[in-house]
């Protein structure tokens, strides 16, 4: 099996960061409470240059903040796009942007619910179990405007779901019991700091 696929075709080998973020810059990742985060983002309609150079921006900005994915609101841009790079359980590398995406409904008899650790670089430092089925399909457009399909199983899963929530104004917090949802705040309280100094330890490194 291919152990690399990008925008959801096999490929032999991909740069790691993928060439997209060698041309972008950094942008401040949005945190939970912001406005743009919980509302639902508006469509793209215009495909262009500024588009590609808003994926090449999040690409750099996602490796920067060490996550697997990232929403176009988690840059503070009110529009259904999100960008990733995410193995899945097997160890296969996904990479690539999906434009306006829509997961697939899945049928409850036939799916399988994975209680696992979540993170998300809008909520800095916490982790908490969220159950999240262990297949997603995503169906959207790529820069240029045309159709797209990427399947996703296990962790790249967890990551198709998670973005998708983003675009349509969910954060994973909205998923959990109060009680948890204080406990994953409390988390970041905790390593706030930490990991802001690790994302501009990774900004100079990447950008020098």
């Amino acid at each position: 099996m291919p152990r690399v696929f990008v925008q959801g075709r096999p490929v032999d080998s991909y740069p790691r960061p993928a060439p997209e973020a060698r041309r972008g810059s950094v942008r401040r990742v949005t945190e939970v409470g912001e406005e743009v985060l919980h509302r639902p983002s508006r469509d793209v309609t215009e495909f262009g240059p500024d588009l590609a150079a808003l994926i090449d921006d999040m690409f750099l900005t996602m490796y920067v903040a060490e996550g697997a994915g990232l929403a176009a609101n988690q840059v503070g841009v009110d529009l259904r796009l999100f960008v990733y790079d995410s193995l899945d359980d097997d160890g296969v590398r996904h990479v690539g942007h999906i434009i306006n995406p829509v997961l697939d409904p899945l049928d409850p008899a036939g799916r399988r619910l994975l209680d696992e650790g979540e993170g998300c670089l809008s909520v800095p430092g916490a982790v908490m179990d969220v159950p999240r089925p262990d297949r997603a399909v995503v169906r959207g457009l790529d820069k240029d405007g045309d159709p797209l399909v990427i399947e996703g199983t296990g962790y790249f899963a967890r990551c198709l779901a998670h973005e998708t929530d983003h675009v349509n104004g969910q954060v994973y917090l909205d998923r959990l019991s109060k009680r948890d949802r204080k406990e994953a705040l409390r988390q970041v309280a905790d390593r706030r700091d930490e990991v802001f100094a690790r994302r501009a330890a990774k900004t100079k490194a990447l950008t020098a």
